[in-house]
């Protein structure tokens, strides 16, 4: 990986009136361990972008005089740039943070019988090649399906060979309806003799484990050669965390009653409100998380935002289309399409009106 640094210029004069300081002063703070920066002044020559490789960071400066050339130098770098794999279906920040980063996002195909885990074997080795980092999440958002030990050990060589981080979404990891916890990825490596994480990155966060979404309180572990950079990172993008959130969080972090409570109120929802829905929707109990991901019947016409829509509208119930956590992508249909999914997040007595009242809408559009 190497660093760029661009004064971007519609025209080249072969020779620098002014060459812009900050070139040198971005080139004397690039830490040694990324190697000297590729500097380019396109008032002396315009930028080649063959130069620009897949994971290489690219800083250009943009004022008023020069807009125009930074955007199609950013476009041209971008279109240069990495590939960010990633589930599909999945939770929308990493669409927008793969998008934000200027990288590509690759939707990895799924697997309808395995209540749509990711086919990671349908992602082209061209595309691993390219890849700098892969999204994962298990259980997962909104299929609440789990990796087990042969998925995690095959992305462990897939990163091994390309060279991508994997970044491990485990914020659902302590609501499951087994005896056993989902397996998380530190734990996998560890299993694997990856006693270093290398190339792993986990998060998690209280928000589903303690019900406190609004805290924003979590942390991060892993590979400390990926952990250093991200705290350098965090330290400048991020925003701090007040005293009174993380005593909050150390009183959450600390207490493991809640959450047994937390989990055994989740498994008596999922086992009340489950059959209720199924009498009319494609659904079964997933592995974890607090999601169902069920399919409309074929009399509902296939169209889940209108389905939405209608319940909203007539019933008073949200649900999230499916279609709107997913994408087109690698020549496969949305997976998304015809399913919705409902958050088991409320009361008991509001998840079973809940669940009535979807039973009653369904039979209404279906029988009209």
């Amino acid at each position: 990986m190497r660093v760029h640094l661009i004064n971007p210029s519609h025209v080249s004069f072969g020779i620098a009136v002014i060459t812009p300081r900050w070139l040198y002063v971005l080139a004397a703070a690039t830490p040694a361990q990324w190697g000297d920066p590729v500097l380019c002044d396109e008032t002396l020559e315009p930028l080649d972008p063959e130069q620009i490789q897949p994971g290489d960071i690219v800083g250009i400066g943009i004022h008023t005089g020069n807009a125009l050339r930074g955007y199609e130098v950013g476009r041209l770098a971008r279109q240069r740039g990495a590939t960010v794999v990633l589930p599909n279906p999945f939770y929308q920040i990493y669409e927008g943070a793969t998008l934000l980063a200027g990288a590509r996002p690759h939707y990895v195909a799924s697997d309808p019988a395995r209540n749509f885990a990711a086919d990671w074997d349908s992602v082209a080795d061209e595309a691993w090649a390219r890849t700098q980092l892969l999204y994962v999440c298990s259980p997962g958002n909104p299929t609440g399906a789990v990796m087990p030990l042969a998925e995690w050990k095959r992305l462990f060589e897939l990163s091994d060979r390309h060279g991508f981080v994997i970044a491990s979404d485990e914020c659902y990891s302590e609501i499951y309806f087994r005896s056993e916890p989902p397996l998380g990825s530190l734990e996998a490596a560890k299993a694997l003799g990856r006693d270093d994480f290398r190339n792993l990155v986990a998060f998690t966060s209280l928000s589903k484990r303690s019900n406190v979404p609004g805290l924003r309180s979590g942390f991060v572990a892993g590979d400390a050669n990926w952990i250093k950079p991200f705290l350098l990172y965090r330290t400048y993008h991020g925003s701090a965390m007040s005293g009174l959130v993380q005593r909050a969080s150390i009183a959450a972090w600390g207490d493991e009653a809640h959450v047994v409570n937390n989990r055994e109120l989740y498994r008596a929802k999922f086992a009340e409100v489950t059959p209720m829905l199924a009498e009319v929707l494609e659904v079964k109990l997933p592995d974890a998380a607090f999601y169902l991901w069920a399919g409309l019947p074929p009399a509902c016409g296939g169209d889940e935002i209108e389905f939405a829509r209608g319940l909203l509208a007539q019933y008073n119930v949200a649900v999230l289309p499916g279609r709107l956590l997913a994408r087109h992508g690698e020549g496969q249909p949305n997976p998304g399409a015809g399913r919705i999914r409902m958050a088991l997040v409320a009361t008991p007595e509001e998840c079973r009106e809940a669940a009535r009242r979807i039973v009653d809408y369904t039979h209404k559009i279906t029988r009209s």
